[in-house]
């Protein structure tokens, strides 16, 4: 059953959040990344909203040709090239790989090739960038409003057909959920795992392509902006590229794992995921790069190593403790965690068929410091990338005032589905771990 509280949140998402997305990119194209200026100058009678929407580039052939071909480039390296990677880089996973098994007990099987697909995109992008000159590296920044338009094209076109196959062609009847409500249907989706022919995956396709691959891309179109306006490249953009492309790569290079958390296993594909992949995530996880060619930063020297200080140290907390789960979970605690045996909770739970189960929590290392620790690094990261802009507008800070509300609503999303799991092994583990993501604090 859907509850008051989740349709009135899924209606507000429906309606408004492309209206973020606009709004914020709108800011920077037509006041300088103000969030403030257009809300007084529509008040002040200064401006109307027909005026801002006449000042905003429209959709254009160009834009529409270049995102058709990125899209096409992107499936073609999905769906038509093995990976080759995992033969020669040593402690990647790649390649064919199981997936976690669906409420159905279906186990997917996936090709693990995005590390490959991004050092192939990556690899020409440069070769163009230097040799070829097919296309400037500005050309995404050139035609980043056009191209929200065919963003915004795509992201419905797939969320609507993924919730028609739901219905009349699923890849697996078992597998679906209907709420009976339209719009949280066509929100949260209808098929665990939608798919055309044995490989395309629509859930992992758009959540690791074409938007994560295009992030590092976007950010490098921001720096040769920048260097064509200013003749040169701030360290603050430097800064940028570099820890977010760290976080992109450590993405891909753990793909595999990535199979086994809460957006493969849990979720199912719809809005929230289609448009949030093909919009959201590109225009808005890149507003410090947009941002910083409209208000470049040059940082003095300590600010410049304090940041990259922060991003790098909350990199490794969000590896190392998802390491030292996914390490507990392979060898069932028979490993060392900070060169000592690990500490944990038996739990069981019950399957719905009446199968008993057990399964162990860990209370030591970094998961014994918080319930989410992984998610305590994730957002030191994002303060860092928000650091690199400086202070003088609150634009670039939207990304951890986002990242702190997703990543809290995480929280409790798994917490209540744990504990509808395991019950009083539940309690007896958050009694022995009382915090979710700061020690002492929350």
């Amino acid at each position: 059953e859907v509850d008051w509280f989740s349709l009135a949140s899924i209606l507000f998402l429906l309606m408004f959040a492309p209206l973020i997305v606009y709004y914020f990119i709108m800011s920077c194209d037509q006041y300088q990344c103000s969030l403030i200026d257009p809300v007084i100058d529509l008040l002040m009678g200064n401006e109307h909203l027909s005026d801002i929407w006449n000042k905003t580039p429209t959709l254009t052939y160009r834009a529409a040709g270049i995102y058709t071909l990125w899209v096409a480039f992107q499936v073609v390296l999905y769906v038509c090239i093995p990976d080759f990677c995992h033969k020669f880089l040593p402690g990647y996973v790649g390649g064919v790989q199981e997936g976690a098994i669906t409420p159905a007990g279906v186990v997917n099987k996936y090709e693990i090739n995005g590390l490959q697909a991004w050092i192939i995109t990556h690899v020409l992008w440069f070769a163009n960038a230097y040799y070829f000159h097919c296309f400037s590296p500005t050309i995404i920044f050139d035609n980043w409003i056009p191209l929200l338009w065919c963003a915004n094209i795509l992201g419905y076109a797939v969320s609507t057909f993924a919730m028609i196959k739901g219905y009349f062609f699923p890849t697996n009847a078992k597998d679906c959920k209907f709420t009976g409500n339209f719009f949280y249907d066509y929100m949260m989706g209808i098929e665990f795992n939608p798919r055309i022919g044995k490989w395309f995956d629509f859930k992992l396709f758009f959540n690791g392509r074409p938007g994560i691959v295009a992030w590092t891309l976007i950010n490098l179109s921001y720096a040769a902006k920048q260097q064509e306006l200013y003749g040169q490249v701030t360290n603050s953009m430097i800064l940028v590229n570099v820890l977010q492309g760290i976080y992109v790569l450590d993405f891909f290079w753990n793909e595999a794992w990535y199979l086994k958390t809460i957006d493969i296993c849990h979720d199912h594909f719809g809005w929230y995921l289609g448009w949030g992949d093909c919009v959201w995530l590109p225009y808005l996880y890149t507003l410090q790069g947009l941002y910083l060619v409209y208000h470049p930063v040059q940082l003095c020297t300590a600010n410049a190593i304090g940041i990259l200080m922060l991003g790098l140290i909350g990199y490794y907390i969000f590896r190392m403790t998802n390491h030292q789960k996914d390490l507990f979970r392979r060898t069932n605690g028979n490993c060392k965690i900070w060169g000592k045996k690990p500490e944990y909770i038996e739990c069981s739970y019950m399957s719905v068929d009446g199968t008993k189960y057990y399964s162990k929590l860990m209370t030591s290392g970094f998961w014994g410091w918080a319930r989410h620790f992984n998610y305590t690094g994730d957002l030191m990261g994002s303060l860092a990338y928000c650091l690199t802009c400086g202070f003088d507008h609150i634009l670039p800070y939207f990304y951890i005032v986002y990242m702190t509300i997703l990543l809290t609503h995480r929280c409790i999303r798994d917490e209540h589905r744990c504990f509808s799991k395991y019950g009083k092994d539940w309690k007896h583990y958050t009694s022995e771990v009382p915090y979710r993501l700061i020690p002492g604090v929350f």
